[in-house]
């Protein structure tokens, strides 16, 4: 699964994306360029709390990821934390996260 790294990338997920919410995870879906294999990438915001919350809410967004093998899907998509992330298990994530991708045109 590779993920998405610059600032570049980020921008034009958020400009040509779509958004999704449910209370345990956010994602932005978007497109990836011609040719390209889709990519992933885990935000946990400073307001959710200090260093090691936001660490663990990415951890469980990358497992919740990897059980839904998300490398041979052909889009690129930001996986955002909520509070709720922080304290559910990886496949209550992963639920949440079929519903919302199916949601974005698997």
């Amino acid at each position: 699964m590779k993920t998405i790294k610059s600032k570049k990338e980020f921008g034009r997920v958020f400009r040509s994306g779509r958004r999704f919410n449910s209370p345990l995870v956010r994602i932005a879906i978007a497109e990836c360029d011609e040719g390209d294999q889709g990519k992933v990438a885990f935000v946990a915001a400073k307001r959710l709390g200090n260093a090691a919350f936001r660490n663990r809410c990415k951890r469980v967004l990358r497992e919740a990821a990897r059980s839904l093998d998300l490398s041979g899907y052909n889009k690129d998509i930001i996986l955002f934390a909520t509070k709720a992330t922080h304290d559910s298990h990886p496949d209550e994530v992963a639920v949440g996260l079929s519903n919302l991708i199916g949601k974005g045109g698997r």
